[in-house]
């Protein structure tokens, strides 16, 4: 049962965000500078309408974002790209140089994964803290962690991982008790980097959001953690573009029993993500969250679906996807559905994590405590499974809303 809320005065919730120096971290934390200031509109954020402006939810001006990043492109490096591109605008960038720059100087060296080696603009703190042991890792995050709450007077500390997608790795044995994650912690065996900066974040009590493919908190022995903390987590990989059209539009096909044949995606994207994702191991990892999405909501295993990735590095921040939906209806008559999807996902996302860790927040605040299981409809692999239908994703999270809604 959850917890009554208490009311409460103007305090500061930290923001940690994993990849720090990304697209998607240059965009949340511009993005915050230009809400707090009046000068954007809160175009993209779910939890400024309906019933989720109803929540007692941490305001824009109480957010304070620092991270790791394992590179060590500047702050004005990576607006500036964003500037190229159009994602962002000069002007904005501009009026929030102040704090852009307050923000820099809170990031820390990251983790460097064992897969990440030979990848350009790598920090060589990085690459040393790679070398540690498991333990010593973990010890190294939790020390970051506690000195920006510590120094911030923080309320609470918020972590969220937008780093590149992790190579593939087969869930490990040592993945599905909390007892045996930790036992080969101690004997030096270390599991994917967004483990590791998930047990930090869950043993300290942080709140934790994996909006990429990785494991991060959903492997077994971490969610077995997180309810054993009461920590509320969710993930995994938000749902920003192609997969969020492929959630709302497979349902149609279902309800009105038109048999969907083939459903074929091919996806092109820049920056350093697709240049990630141009490794068959990076790119394994995240076309299983992207096809089995599909599968569960058309429950069709004839049905043949497909979904390619392929990086054009002139893209920059900008993703463009096609896909071919072939069907079959009454009298055996067979139609296609074609669209195409051009968009950025950091433009996409950005928003995404402010709302997520403002509902994080809140569940803590709340006495909430582990999956955050009405936060579906924001990921392609949802942690605690379910649905994948889009529509029965956001009532659920229409109904929390409402259950928790505040009273006059």
């Amino acid at each position: 049962m959850a917890q009554q809320l208490k009311p409460r005065t103007q305090r500061k919730v930290g923001l940690w965000l994993i990849g720090g120096r990304g697209s998607v971290s240059t965009c949340v934390v511009y993005g915050l500078a230009g809400l707090r200031a009046g000068w954007l509109e809160p175009t993209g954020l779910a939890t400024t309408q309906g019933p989720l402006a109803g929540l007692d939810l941490v305001g824009f001006d109480e957010i304070v974002p620092a991270g790791h990043d394992v590179c060590r492109r500047g702050m004005t490096e990576s607006a500036g790209e964003l500037v190229q591109s159009n994602i962002l605008p000069q002007d904005l960038v501009t009026l929030a140089a102040p704090e852009a720059a307050a923000y820099e100087a809170r990031l820390r060296p990251g983790i460097l994964d064992d897969a990440d080696v030979g990848f350009a603009d790598l920090d060589p703190e990085s690459a040393r803290l790679g070398g540690l042991s498991p333990r010593e890792k973990i010890a190294r995050i939790s020390a970051d962690f506690a000195d920006f709450a510590r120094s911030e007077k923080l309320e609470r500390l918020i972590v969220v991982h937008l780093a590149s997608t992790e190579a593939f790795r087969p869930p490990q044995d040592s993945w599905r008790k909390l007892a045996a994650f930790e036992s080969a912690l101690d004997q030096g065996i270390s599991p994917p980097a967004s483990c590791l900066y998930a047990y930090a974040a869950l043993s300290a009590g942080h709140p934790y959001v994996n909006f990429t493919p990785s494991p991060g908190s959903s492997i077994p022995a971490l969610r077995e953690l997180a309810r054993a903390r009461r920590v509320p987590h969710c993930g995994s990989d938000g749902k920003t573009g192609e997969t969020l059209l492929k959630t709302v539009l497979a349902p149609m096909f279902v309800a009105r029993a038109l048999r969907v044949r083939a459903w074929q995606g091919y996806n092109m994207l820049g920056n350093r993500d697709g240049e990630v994702l141009a490794d068959p191991m990076h790119k394994e990892a995240k076309l299983r969250n992207k096809n089995d999405a599909l599968r569960s909501i058309l429950g069709d295993e004839s049905a043949h679906t497909h979904v390619g990735i392929d990086y054009v590095p002139s893209l920059d921040d900008w993703k463009t996807a096609f896909d071919l939906i072939h069907f079959e209806g009454f009298l055996k008559t067979r139609m296609t559905l074609s669209f195409t999807w051009t968009g950025s996902d950091s433009a996409l996302a950005s928003p995404l994590v402010i709302d997520l860790a403002r509902l994080a927040d809140f569940a803590a605040r709340a006495g909430e405590g582990g999956e955050m299981l009405h936060t579906a409809s924001f990921f392609k692999s949802p942690i605690g499974g379910g649905t994948h239908d889009f529509h029965a994703q956001f009532a659920r999270l229409m109904e929390y809303a409402a259950s928790h809604a505040k009273r006059p």
